[in-house]
């Protein structure tokens, strides 16, 4: 992704709040939802209730599909966003206080309603990680979209005791790590040679 597709994705991000969420039911139907969201970047948040069937939803599958746009008074003015995405609980304390903070820094102006922040243990926090976007922007023309494939979060794999021995060799100069050559070990001081002793009766 370029950087002047990364900051209008990022542009019509930060000009919305609300975004459409659909999520599978166990039985395969798909549920659309409206949810308010916040982001950190590209990574999305959402919250919804413990027992909540997009909770149970996601549990069972965690693939999502977003929409994100607003009205506009002209249709030439459309822009939104279109994402294939996943969706996964927040478990970390750190990063579900992170999120509630970036959630609740998005309704800071609620008139006449208090509103206070919500403890993590008393949702269900999820972070929303995009594969593909769909970027629409009518200001390029009628219907005009462009679509943007996310470079994966990188995993660090489980590594076995002989593949971690290889990977910290990699890692050494290579004089610690190659075999020395023919004509040094030429030059390597044989090893001492044991004596024998002659056995009783020989």
């Amino acid at each position: 992704m370029d950087e002047t597709m990364r900051r209008q994705i990022l542009s019509i991000l930060a000009q919305n709040r609300d975004m459409t969420i659909a999520t599978l039911r166990p039985d395969g139907w798909p549920q659309a939802t409206t949810v308010g969201f916040a982001n950190d970047g590209l990574t999305l948040y959402f919250l919804c209730g413990l027992e909540s069937q997009k909770a149970a939803n996601l549990a069972h599958d965690d693939r999502v599909s977003i929409t994100i746009d607003r009205e506009t008074p002209q249709v030439m003015e459309i822009t939104g966003l279109s994402m294939a995405a996943r969706a996964q609980r927040v478990i970390e304390a750190a990063e579900a206080q992170k999120a509630l903070r970036l959630l609740m820094a998005r309704y800071v102006q609620q008139a006449g309603l208090d509103l206070p922040m919500p403890k993590a243990s008393e949702v269900a926090l999820f972070r929303v990680t995009p594969e593909v976007i769909s970027v629409l922007d009518y200001t390029k023309g009628f219907g005009h979209t462009e679509l943007v494939t996310c470079e994966p979060p990188i995993a660090t794999p489980a590594r076995s005791p002989a593949r971690t021995r290889a990977s910290r060799a990699a890692t050494l100069p290579a004089r610690l790590v190659q075999p020395p050559s023919p004509r040094a070990r030429s030059r390597a001081p044989a090893a001492p040679r044991r004596s024998r002793r002659a056995s009783p009766g020989t």
